[in-house]
């Protein structure tokens, strides 16, 4: 192999590694099993793992866990779903186009706008392209950004624009948990391309946005929502009701499994003024020679399609099969499906913030409407709650502190229907224990 390559001998194949960065002894591995007794080790290796139903996880800051209806996995596992590639030839591709066509008019729908394209890589890549899209439109050089968004969005969309000449500026939050509408107001300006906000924010905070769309349209400038939680939709208004100019979301909360951490699924949609700059592909239907039903790739703004210099996307991918799961569970859900669960969710959320808050020495910090997740504060510092909780085999919430110096105390408590009752009464138990 290294005389086919023209390499002399393995050194010089690695040449290109720094000497100080190389290894100068042999991996510290034990001798080579067979395959046999190779999976009798690793089988005795995942005994030591933590096992899933021993524990009670309030867990959510952008990664929620729901019930997957098991038709989902069944159906994306198919041959033709699982091993398709991205659809350049409509005639060999009309089940992946159809998929992805509904799964477009699913997402408008949701998101009360007119266009969807055939997704991101997840919510955080989606906002940033938001952003740029925004700037794009707008021709101009500044994004406000709510400082309540999800964190490490936030820092996504400061790696995307940082080369792209537009400046990122962001706005705070006010007791109650939403964007300080008079911090946004001074900070509008003709540079302002768009406002970035959460809904719901990263503290499960569901704000009215559409006094933020008004001054955000009366400056010429675009509202983008960003919504980590999707499932909040089935009760709340969609984004385009409020005025939203662009949204968009993290669809993992849609029949696709958490998998420590991807891969994620970023819903995109906008009004359809904006549809040739929107990034990605879109995928539309018409009719064949024959005068027959079809879909075929329609608008495809990314450097794979046409030339480096005009695309408006540097997304290399449709996130198909997860899109697919989307649009199954969406179709088995219906309308009143969606609705019911979103109710379930919310109306657990506000049991168990009922139920912490009457605790003393715990309070609720904002108060505004929140869905699923919400923040509280206690005597107690969160990294004390989490180390004596974990005994319990309880993962009570993420600690704010990472991201909010001034929410140092705060903990971040998430509950879906995937939480049982006596789940909840341990949890609510061992707070009360703490004292």
């Amino acid at each position: 192999m290294l005389e086919t390559i023209g390499v002399r001998d393995v050194d010089a194949l690695f040449a290109t590694i720094p000497e100080p960065l190389r290894l100068k002894r042999p991996l510290e591995l034990p001798p080579a099993l067979s395959e046999i007794h190779l999976k009798n080790h690793l089988r005795d290796l995942s005994r030591k793992n933590a096992h899933g139903e021993e524990w009670s996880a309030f867990l959510g800051a952008g990664s929620y866990s729901h019930y997957i209806p098991s038709s989902v996995p069944y159906l994306i596992s198919r041959g033709e779903f699982l091993t398709a590639y991205t659809p350049y030839q409509p005639e060999v591709s009309q089940g992946t186009l159809q998929a992805i066509f509904e799964y477009q008019t699913m997402m408008a729908e949701v998101m009360g706008l007119e266009v969807a394209n055939a997704s991101q890589y997840d919510g955080s890549t989606g906002t940033a392209e938001a952003a740029r899209l925004a700037a794009a439109v707008t021709r101009r050089s500044k994004v406000l950004v709510a400082r309540n968004l999800h964190p490490e969005y936030r820092q996504v969309l400061a790696t995307y624009l940082k080369n792209e000449g537009v400046t990122l500026e962001e706005i705070p939050f006010s007791a109650d948990g939403a964007i300080d509408r008079a911090a946004l107001k001074k900070a509008l300006s003709p540079e302002v391309a768009c406002v970035v906000a959460g809904y719901p924010n990263f503290f499960g905070v569901v704000e009215d946005l559409s006094d933020v769309a008004k001054d955000a349209h009366a400056n010429g400038s675009l509202l983008i929502t960003s919504t980590a939680e999707p499932l909040a939709l089935g009760v709340f208004q969609s984004p385009g009701e409020m005025g939203a100019d662009i949204a968009v979301a993290e669809g993992q909360s849609f029949g696709n499994a958490m998998t420590f951490g991807g891969p994620g699924l970023g819903v995109f949609a906008c009004r359809k003024d904006y549809v040739r700059l929107m990034p990605g592909r879109l995928v539309g239907e018409t009719v064949d020679a024959e005068g027959k039903r079809g879909f075929v790739l329609t608008l495809a703004t990314r450097e794979q399609h046409i030339r480096r210099e005009k695309a408006t996307s540097n997304i290399c991918t449709n996130v198909a099969l997860c899109a697919l799961a989307a649009t199954i569970t969406l179709a088995l859900w219906g309308k009143e499906g969606f609705r019911e669960i979103s109710q379930a969710n919310f109306d657990r959320s506000e049991d168990l913030k009922e139920r912490l808050a009457s605790i003393p020495g715990v309070r609720l910090p904002f108060s505004g409407t929140t869905f699923n997740e919400f923040v509280i504060v206690a005597r107690r510092k969160p990294t004390d709650i989490i180390a004596r909780l974990v005994d319990d085999r309880i993962l009570p919430g993420v600690p704010l502190w990472r991201w909010y110096p001034e929410l140092a105390e705060g903990l971040l408590v998430c509950v879906t229907e995937m939480n049982t009752d006596e789940q909840v009464d341990r949890f609510v138990n061992a707070l009360k224990r703490m004292g």
